[in-house]
């Protein structure tokens, strides 16, 4: 089935998402009559980055204003005139656009295209959740859409009502120049002889009378319409108001929310293309009020009559100023973060845009951005208003860029893709808190000039707070810092307050998003695991999940105190489980071969109703990063009795000379993983292929673990043997 036939049935936010693709850039109605010729063509074919492919991307522009025009000319009827004008002005319009940059045309469509087939297979797959939020995104949608559609109505009328009143204007200061020139008359009879006078006064009176009878009563419509217009613009800002609350304080935040999330693992913050339309139609809407208050307010001075309305006309322009200010402000976003653990000396990127940048013809004369890193108690100072004197707590390279508009998109943004922190500045710390617990953010800042620099607004952002370490070895407890900021920061937070303790259950939450993303798994932690873990962090040994429900974990239990009998923390050991199975054991945990959350002594209970030989893969309890293998076999000092033993524990090194399942593989003893699958059935498909032919006459020597009979308590010692394969 064509593209948009499907693009069609859309709906809810991938229909808006559909829509916002849209504009004058690239009309919707070119892409609804033209769209089995734009599917026809090869648009991939064009490499946008070659100069020499303009010539291909002029044809294929040719071809589409030849085909437009074709289309016009074959409209018949009273409809058909409408649109034929309509199809003729687009022609014209994107010959305009492109003709001088042929590619440009190419590349939008081709992104026209793109969008429109993501979002038809994400509506189309069943098991995507935008599939399945679809009716209630959809219901929300609804509602703002028809509120942008009151407030079109609503900008309609007092648009109609201000050219009534201008033309109601325009006729009575006519009026009035007529009484001036009446009493110009009468003034000069006083040159006439009396019977003149006499004559021709008593007309001129009553004339006079007539228009300045005529005048008093207009004048009193006037300012009953002034009035009427005023309240009506008060009622189109009240809806305004709530429509950019609805957006910016929900919506928006709501974005930015799951960008952080996105920062611990959750899914995708999702794009910004339906908000940005939001954000624009609020700008269209919120500028052609403020140019109709200014001609309102440019009437009242052209003629003055006593009244409420100057007073009035005042309150309306500060709400309007108000309302954009509100607006730009709070739509210069950081659309991709720097990274939330920055090391000195390496270069970091991130991206910030202006929501209503195309809108306000921001990009006329295109803004720079610069970026300063502040510390924690300057963030507080500058969201308080309070004189930081441009303080910063250390030096980025590279911190100042152009914000670029894009046609295509209609976005306008600013890339920093080589800023590098040179040095960083710390403040003085108190109590346990360590370096790594210190909190920095990224301060974007920048100036707009909107309408020809009749408003400039001086915009300021945060970006999600950043632990700076100068050493890899800082990475995993700076990693716990921004962990908890993102997971139990609350909205709106003076920065970067978070509560000291947080209900077991969230901080589950926070470990399983984390755990996926980091291992890149859909095979999260089970309710058996966090149970182990909760074990773990409360040095409990009951297996009862609704014993933790209502437990709290504080900070220092998570990452300042070490667990009992152990010189690690609690989450380094989680950090080191992670690391582990995302470089070396990945497959094996997405094929359910690792058990992994299971201490020592449960271990023992499910492998001795076990055959001998079956074995399992539990993480280290005593070292950070450690896997180890369990298995069930006679005791060789005591005949007819069987024990559990344990491997020392597996790391990363172990695991960069041989792999896990080549080492499995080695050792002959263990054959059923438990609870009863043949080793080989799991783990075959992940062997090391044997060694080929000698070449030269040399054979490539082969690392290989082999049995030795030696142990420490119940630990069993492996012994690696470098041995030679013949040829």
């Amino acid at each position: 089935m064509a593209v948009w036939i499907q693009a069609q049935q859309l709906q809810g936010d991938a229909l808006h998402q559909m829509q916002s693709l849209y504009g004058q850039h690239f009309p919707i109605e070119v892409r609804h009559y033209l769209s089995q010729w734009i599917e026809g063509q090869p648009w991939d074919g064009i490499d946008l980055e070659n100069p020499q492919e303009e010539i291909k991307a002029k044809r294929l522009l040719d071809s589409l204003i030849q085909e437009l025009q074709k289309k016009a000319e074959h409209q018949v009827g009273e409809d058909g005139f409408l649109l034929k004008i309509k199809l003729g002005h687009y022609a014209s319009q994107l010959k305009s656009t492109y003709d001088r940059c042929p590619l440009e045309l190419v590349r939008c469509i081709k992104h026209i295209l793109y969008t429109e087939q993501r979002l038809v297979r994400e509506a189309t797959n069943s098991s995507s959740p935008v599939g399945s939020l679809m009716d209630s995104m959809s219901q929300k949608y609804h509602q703002i859409n028809q509120a942008f559609e009151e407030l079109r109505i609503l900008t309609q009328d007092t648009e109609n009502d201000l050219r009534k009143l201008q033309h109601n204007q325009e006729y009575f200061i006519i009026q009035y120049q007529e009484s001036l020139r009446i009493q110009a008359q009468l003034s000069s009879l006083a040159t006439l002889p009396p019977a003149d006078r006499q004559l021709r006064e008593p007309s001129l009176l009553s004339k006079r009378a007539t228009v300045e009878a005529w005048l008093t009563r207009e004048a009193n419509t006037l300012q009953k319409y002034r009035l009427g217009l005023a309240e009506k613009h008060q009622k189109t800002l009240a809806l305004l108001r709530k429509q950019q609350t609805v957006i910016l304080d929900d919506e928006l935040i709501q974005w930015k929310r799951r960008q952080q999330l996105a920062g611990n693992g959750g899914p995708p913050e999702g794009g910004l293309d339906i908000l940005q339309s939001w954000c624009e139609k609020l700008a269209e809407t919120i500028w052609q009020n403020r140019q109709q208050i200014r001609r309102a307010e440019h009437l009242r001075q052209q003629l003055p009559i006593p009244g409420p309305i100057e007073e009035l006309l005042t309150e309306l322009n500060s709400t309007i100023t108000d309302i954009i200010s509100a607006l730009v402000t709070s739509t210069f976003i950081i659309e991709k973060q720097p990274p939330q653990v920055l090391k000195t000396q390496t270069k970091f990127a991130a991206t910030v845009r202006l929501l209503v940048g195309g809108k306000l013809n921001v990009h006329m004369n295109p803004p720079q951005v610069k970026a300063t890193i502040i510390s924690e108690q300057q963030a507080k100072a500058l969201l308080k208003n309070e004189n930081t004197r441009n303080d910063s707590s250390g030096e980025i390279l590279n911190n100042n860029c152009v914000m670029e508009y894009h046609q295509t998109t209609g976005t306008l943004s600013a890339h920093f893709r080589n800023m590098s922190l040179k040095r960083i500045r710390r403040s003085d710390r108190r109590g346990a808190e360590s370096v790594t617990e210190e909190k920095f953010t990224i301060l974007f800042e920048s100036q707009f000039s909107v309408g020809g620099n009749e408003l400039v607004f001086q915009v300021k952002t945060l970006s999600l707070p950043v632990v700076v370490i100068v050493h890899g070895s800082q990475d995993n407890n700076a990693t716990a810092t921004v962990l908890w900021d993102n997971a139990f920061a609350e909205p709106g937070r003076v920065p970067f307050i978070v509560p000291d303790k947080v209900l077991w259950p969230q901080l589950c939450e926070a470990l399983n998003m984390k755990y996926k993303a980091e291992v890149q798994s859909n095979r999260g932690l089970s309710e058996e695991n966090l149970v182990f873990l909760a074990q773990k962090a409360f040095s409990s040994s009951s297996v009862n999940p609704e014993d933790y429900r209502n437990m709290t974990m504080t900070w220092s239990q998570f990452n300042r105190e070490s667990l009992p009998g152990r010189n690690f923390t609690f989450w380094q050991w989680f950090d080191g489980v992670m690391e582990l199975t995302k470089k070396h054991l990945k497959p094996h945990w997405n094929d359910g071969a690792i058990l992994g959350f299971v201490n020592k002594q449960q271990a023992q209970d499910m492998l001795m109703s076990k055959p001998n030989g079956t074995f399992l893969l539990r993480f280290s309890d005593s070292e950070i990063g450690g896997i180890t293998i369990a298995w069930v076999a006679e005791n060789p000092n005591k005949a007819g009795e069987r024990m559990v033993w344990n491997l020392m524990p597996y790391t990363t090194k172990d695991f960069s000379i041989r792999s896990l399942a080549d080492r499995i593989s080695d050792l002959n003893h263990l054959l059923f993983l438990y609870p009863d699958r043949p080793k080989d059935e799991v783990f075959s498909k992940y062997y090391t292929p044997p060694l080929s032919k000698a070449v030269d006459g040399y054979v490539k020597p082969q690392i290989k673990q082999v049995r030795w009979p030696g142990s420490v308590g119940s630990y069993w010692l492996p012994w690696i043997l470098e041995t030679l394969v013949p040829p």
